[in-house]
C-alpha cells in the first residue's frame, strides 16, 4: 500500500510540473505567435456553403460581427510545440507517450494543411481542404498508429465497465482507426465558439490524466496534463472575446490524441461518456445532414447543437459556460466509473 502511494505521489509531483512547464512555454511561444498571425494576417476565412452544398445563412447571420474583427486562427501551432518539446525532452516512452505524440503531431499536420488553404482563401463554398480528403488521411493516420497499438505494443482487449475485458485480435486496429477519425472529427465539430473546444478539451485531459494516474501510468497521465497546461495558456486568450483560434491544426491534433489516449487507458466505452458534449455536438451535426439529405428538412436551426442554441437565442457565453458544466459533470461520471467498473 506505501508503494502504491509513493508511486501515486511521485506521478503527481511530475504530472504538475510538466502541465506548469506546458503552460509556461505555451505563454512563452504566444507572443511569438500573435507577431506573426497579425502582420502576416492569418485571418480565419468565413465558410459560405455548409456539406451538403446550400449556404449558411443562419451561421453567417451569428458570426457576422466576429469575422469582421480578423480573428488569426492556426493558434493551435503554440500548443502543439508547448506539448511536443515538453515531451520530447522530459517524458518521452515508447509504451505510453510516444502514439498520442505522434498523434497529436499527425492530426496537426492535417490540421496546418486545411488552415494554410483557408488563409489563403482557398477552396470551393468551403475554404480548406476538401472533407474527403480530411477523412482519407486522418483514417490512415489511424490505421497506422493502430497497426503499431496492436502489433508493437501489443494491446487486444478492450476494457466493459462492470463486465470485463474481451480479446479482439487484430479487430482492434479498425476499432483503434475508426475511434481517432470520430474523435478527431468531434472535436473539430465542437471549435465553434469562443473558449468551447479549449475548455471541453481541458476537462476531457484531465480526467484521462487522473484515469492514467490511478492505472499507475505516470507518464501517459504526464502526457495528459502537459496538454492541460498548454491548453490553459490558449484559454488565457480564447475565451470571450477570443484574441484567435486554435484552428484546424489545434482541433485535429488534440482531438486525434484524445482518441489514443482513451484506447492507451482501455476505456473506450467511458470516452462517450466524459466527451458527452463533443459527442452531441458530432450527432446533431449528423441529424441535420441525414435529415437534409433523405427528409429533405432540417431538425436543428444550424448544426452543430451549439449554433441551434445561439439561433434560439442563447447568448455565446451562456452556451459555452453551460457546456463546461456539462462536461465537467460528464467527466466526474466518467472517473467514478472507471474506478467502480474496474478499469483501475
Amino acid at each position: 500500500m506505501n508503494t502504491v502511494l509513493t508511486d501515486l505521489t511521485h506521478g503527481m509531483t511530475g504530472t504538475f510540473l510538466l502541465s506548469l512547464g506546458a503552460f509556461l512555454l505555451a505563454m512563452l511561444f504566444t507572443p511569438i505567435y500573435t507577431y506573426f498571425a497579425y502582420r502576416y494576417k492569418f485571418w480565419k476565412k468565413q465558410r459560405t456553403n455548409s456539406v451538403t452544398g446550400e449556404k449558411l445563412e443562419v451561421f453567417n447571420k451569428l458570426h457576422a460581427e466576429k469575422f469582421k474583427r480578423n480573428i488569426p486562427t492556426m493558434a493551435g501551432v503554440v500548443f502543439v510545440a508547448a506539448i511536443t518539446i515538453m515531451t520530447l525532452l522530459f517524458n518521452m516512452d515508447r509504451g505510453q507517450t510516444w502514439l498520442p505524440l505522434a498523434a497529436l503531431l499527425g492530426g496537426g499536420f492535417v490540421g496546418l494543411l486545411d488552415d494554410i488553404i483557408n488563409v489563403r482563401g482557398q477552396g470551393q463554398g468551403v475554404a480548406g481542404l476538401r472533407s474527403s480528403l480530411k477523412f482519407t488521411v486522418i483514417t490512415a493516420i489511424g490505421l497506422a498508429l493502430g497497426w503499431f497499438f496492436f502489433a508493437k505494443l501489443n494491446y487486444t482487449f478492450v476494457h466493459i465497465p462492470f463486465v470485463g475485458d474481451y480479446s479482439l485480435g487484430w479487430v482492434i486496429v479498425p476499432l483503434f482507426a475508426f475511434i481517432v477519425v470520430a474523435t478527431s472529427n468531434a472535436v473539430n465539430i465542437s471549435d465553434g465558439l469562443d473558449g468551447l473546444a479549449g475548455g471541453l478539451l481541458s476537462i476531457a485531459y484531465g480526467a484521462f490524466g487522473i484515469i492514467a494516474l490511478l492505472q499507475l501510468h505516470p507518464l501517459l497521465a504526464g502526457f495528459c496534463f502537459t496538454v492541460l497546461g498548454a491548453l490553459l495558456s490558449y484559454l488565457w486568450f480564447n475565451i470571450y472575446p477570443a484574441r484567435f483560434f486554435m484552428g484546424d491544426v489545434g482541433s485535429f491534433a488534440l482531438g486525434t490524441s484524445l482518441g489514443v489516449v482513451a484506447m492507451l487507458t482501455n476505456t473506450l466505452f467511458l470516452l462517450p461518456i466524459i466527451g458527452v458534449v463533443f459527442v452531441a455536438e458530432a450527432g446533431s451535426s449528423l441529424i441535420q445532414i441525414f435529415s437534409k439529405r433523405i427528409l429533405k428538412r432540417k431538425v436543428f436551426i444550424s448544426a452543430p447543437i451549439h449554433q441551434h442554441l445561439e439561433a434560439t437565442g442563447w447568448p455565446e457565453t451562456k452556451v459555452t459556460m453551460r457546456f463546461w458544466v456539462i462536461a465537467d459533470v460528464a467527466a466526474f461520471i466518467g472517473v467514478f466509473l472507471a474506478i467502480a467498473g474496474g478499469s483501475i
